[in-house]
């Protein structure tokens, strides 16, 4: 059987972004740097939305995998950033879950806080750890449909053991979310 390898979806530049920077180690202020860096590249290159995310090793900061919003070029409503970094990362992790007892476990850091669907993704993933730039109320703004996820949802996440923090580096990933706009990208999911 032919495996599903995620990481053919990436155009050109973003695969070629991966090969110079997974396997590195990040240091936690760097991290969302570089998801925000993905989303204005994407935004930049034309080929997608202006959200970034990825995939560490939250022990050693090392890179495992990015994602990058390919809902258009795809034509896959789920390609949303946060799902392609954590498939990428169970691809290369040869799992289905990146959970794992003993130590720290894996986060995802992405540049804006996730919507309904990859809120469920999260829950599902095994990551420990979620870290979040722009806020919901700044892709609503820009325009972006989030649907619906429970109104406590940073409490329901810890609940299961998934530590949550948001807002960092806002202001950066929001500039992001509004230089998209500006240049008329498109806004999928808007009803």
């Amino acid at each position: 059987m032919k495996q599903f390898n995620p990481e053919s979806l990436l155009p050109d530049w973003a695969e070629e972004f991966a090969q110079n920077t997974c396997g590195l180690c990040f240091p936690a202020e760097e991290r969302m740097m570089l998801a925000i860096e993905l989303a204005g590249l994407n935004v930049r290159h034309k080929t997608g939305g202006p959200f970034g995310a990825a995939v560490f090793d939250r022990a050693l900061g090392k890179l495992e995998a990015v994602g990058i919003n390919l809902v258009i070029r795809s034509n896959c409503s789920h390609a949303h950033a946060e799902m392609v970094a954590l498939a990428i990362a169970e691809h290369r992790l040869s799992s289905f879950s990146l959970f794992r007892s003993g130590n720290s476990g894996y986060e995802l850091v992405t540049s804006s806080e996730p919507c309904s669907m990859c809120f469920g993704a999260v829950v599902w993933s095994g990551i420990t750890r979620l870290v979040c730039g722009a806020l919901t109320e700044d892709a609503v703004a820009a325009g972006f449909d989030e649907g619906p996820k429970p109104e406590k949802w940073v409490e329901e996440l810890e609940k299961r053991g998934i530590e949550v923090v948001t807002g960092v580096l806002r202001e950066e990933a929001v500039k992001v979310l509004r230089s998209y706009t500006s240049q008329g990208g498109t806004i999928y999911n808007a009803r």
